[in-house]
């Protein structure tokens, strides 16, 4: 059976993301994040937000974990749940819920502070590849 056929342990997941709390780089600001994912077959990501002193370049923990994904065979996550430097439940920004859906599609399971969702409820008219297949340089040099 795959690990999206059964039911999930958020706990468990959301524990992973407060373990990776403790990889945030976050001289600045001095918050952590902490990431946790499933991929389709199984494997447990995680990510923490890395900061820089030019603040717009500061990479959010989602940042570093689709990095993991894609570094260690790539695939599509299924499950997700993001943390602060307390362990309290937050919800992906903008910037990552676009990225998250490039890796996971509208039916990636987030576990957001009101309780579980899908990215497609968070990000409900996401761009996409398609997007930029309908552009007129696509596939031109």
């Amino acid at each position: 059976m795959s690990r999206t056929a059964i039911e999930l342990d958020w706990e468990r997941l959301t524990n992973q993301a407060a373990a990776a709390t403790a990889y945030a780089y976050v001289p600045y600001s001095h918050y952590p994040v902490g990431a946790a994912a499933i991929a389709a077959d199984g494997r447990l990501l995680m990510g923490a937000n890395v900061e820089n002193a030019s603040y717009g370049l500061t990479l959010c923990a989602e940042c570093s974990l689709v990095s993991q994904l894609i570094m260690t065979g790539g695939g599509r996550l299924t499950h997700f749940v993001c943390v602060d430097g307390n362990g309290s439940v937050m919800a992906p920004c903008g910037r990552c819920r676009q990225l998250l859906w490039e890796h996971g599609g509208p039916h990636l399971r987030i576990l957001t502070p009101t309780g579980e969702s899908t990215l497609g409820h968070l990000l409900p008219e996401p761009w996409g590849l398609d997007d930029l297949k309908r552009g007129p340089a696509w596939g031109e040099n």
